[in-house]
């Protein structure tokens, strides 16, 4: 038997921390889990109530492909509620997760060999699915400075010295949880007009900004954007797999036509149910509460544990940590917080495989009281 090369994609360090902080729980160790990006709350109740009485009335055959035009129709709304985008429910697609998003995106928008430039350090689902369907990433280093983001400058000189096709966005962006201001996210788009290439933008993380940076989405200044989003961050519904796509009208048909062979159609009873979500403000905004609670904590309290090198933290849950001062191996580091004061975090090398190892990033989606213990455990390890 042999295995293709397009399979040999990079693991996902942050689901193996996980898998060791579970085995230390089994165990018997009490563990603070700040490796894994996924809210400590479980989806909204009028969701949960939703899909039980759809389990009990509805048939949950095959959806359409693009999605139930109920859900696509709500989300379309959305776009105008929220940001005052006109966007036709015919634009909306339903995916499962936004990591099916992703792979309909790159699908449809390059071909084999297209070269996309991504802002390092970056969500490393990125690249490993451009590496298996055999497209290129160019990293482009803004450095802390910039927020670790891509700037309109940086993709401009990108384009100039190295052909692109297409260029990829977060805001917020996952692991440093930085932001790229309306004005900026406005320049990066007319560079993508300049050098004729196709913008995708994640905007998993929208909804969860702390005020520093106002939020933007790409289709205010780009119509022709493919945007991402999800119901796992904001709405808590990270094991229900749904999220959508806002796509340009050409692309409609081209992302119908792969969802139809690759997915067949997300699961009924989600997208029933995820209708719901968007009704559910007051409980969502008391979980946003809780994140803000627990960054304040967390940005108080790691200086003091040694962690004095932080990124901003605009937005989503996660403070990214330059531990260069303690450390150039941030793997071994992560391990011995584990094994000595049983919190799990995720190191740098899984969002940066090239200089991750003197950074790892805190996720902060969980109960304040388990950040304020975390503190205190990190304080008593007298890293630096």
């Amino acid at each position: 038997m042999t295995l293709s090369r397009r399979g040999q994609v990079d693991p996902f360090i942050v689901m193996d921390v996980m898998q060791a902080a579970n085995q230390r729980e089994a165990a018997g160790h009490q563990v603070i889990h700040m490796e894994v990006g996924q809210p400590g709350t479980p989806a909204p109740k009028a969701v949960r109530d939703e899909a039980a009485r759809a389990l009990t009335a509805d048939k949950l055959g095959y959806a359409e492909a693009l999605g139930i035009p109920a859900l696509r129709a709500r989300i379309a709304a959305h776009y105008a509620q929220a940001y005052g985008a006109d966007v036709s429910p015919e634009q909306v697609v339903i995916t499962s997760g936004s990591s099916g998003g992703f792979q309909l995106a790159f699908l449809a928008a390059f071909d084999v060999g297209a070269r996309i430039a991504l802002a390092m350090p970056a969500y490393p689902a990125y690249r490993n699915i451009l590496k298996a369907l055999d497209l290129q990433m160019v990293p482009v280093r803004t450095g802390p400075a910039a927020g670790y983001q891509m700037t309109a400058q940086a993709l401009d000189r990108a384009a100039r010295e190295t052909k692109l096709d297409g260029v990829l966005i977060a805001s917020p962006a996952n692991p440093t949880g930085a932001m790229i201001s309306p004005q900026e996210v406005e320049a990066i788009n007319e560079v993508t007009r300049r050098h004729s290439l196709t913008l995708i933008s994640d905007e998993i993380y929208h909804r969860l900004t702390y005020g520093t940076v106002p939020e933007a989405t790409a289709l205010a200044s780009n119509q022709d954007a493919v945007v991402i989003n999800s119901f796992s961050k904001y709405y808590s519904m990270t094991g229900w797999r749904i999220g959508w796509m806002v796509v340009p009208e050409q692309m409609v048909r081209t992302i119908e036509r792969l969802a139809q062979n690759l997915f067949i159609s997300v699961p009924t009873l989600s997208q029933i149910a995820a209708i719901k979500a968007f009704d559910a403000t007051a409980e969502l905004e008391a979980n946003f509460a809780v994140y803000k609670a627990n960054r304040e904590v967390l940005m108080a309290g790691l200086p003091d544990a040694g962690f004095r090198n932080l990124a901003p933290s605009d937005g989503a849950f996660y403070i990214y940590a330059d531990v260069s001062d303690l450390t150039n191996d941030s793997e071994a580091l992560c391990k011995r917080i584990l094994a000595e004061a049983d919190i799990a975090i995720t190191p740098g090398t899984d969002f940066d495989p090239e200089h991750g190892r003197s950074t790892l990033r805190f996720s902060f989606a969980g109960p304040t009281d388990h950040m304020a213990e975390a503190v205190d455990r990190l304080k008593k390890l007298k890293l630096g």
